[in-house]
């Protein structure tokens, strides 16, 4: 990771590319990649998106624009000085936290601090409805 980081900020450098790389910029453009990335899946079935990678024009599609998401996002965090491998375990110890496994502790408890239905949050425990809230409580 490092080592790719290193290559990123050279690369950008000797193209003089620092002055347009402001978080904002930085940003706007990883939304942009990841719209790209969204948009290649965009009409294809749950069933045609799992095979994606089974053909290999898509499969080379799919790998530059997650190549071009992580690109953007690792010179992001570069410019604010964040640890993107830092942030995310910390993120995911309060996720644990948050959301505890189904019948491995308090029930009433975990359903209350996940945002069950006593909080009108998730009605399950399911990763979509842990999704929704992890996005949710990072607005």
């Amino acid at each position: 990771m490092t080592e790719l980081r290193r290559r990123l900020a050279a690369f950008a450098a000797a193209r003089d590319w620092g002055q347009y790389h402001t978080p904002k910029n930085l940003a706007a453009a990883l939304s942009v990649e990841a719209s790209e990335l969204v948009e290649i899946f965009q009409w294809l079935t749950p069933e045609q998106s799992a095979r994606v990678m089974e053909k290999p024009d898509s499969a080379h599609r799919v790998a530059d624009e997650v190549a071009d998401v992580l690109a953007y996002l690792l010179q992001f965090c570069e410019v604010l000085g964040i640890d993107p491998l830092a942030a995310l375990a910390a993120k995911i110890e309060r996720n644990e936290l948050r959301f505890p496994v189904p019948g491995a502790g308090l029930p009433e408890a975990g359903a209350r601090e996940s945002g069950g239905p006593e909080t009108g949050g998730p009605e399950t425990g399911g990763p979509e409805a842990a999704e929704k809230e992890i996005r949710h409580s990072s607005e």
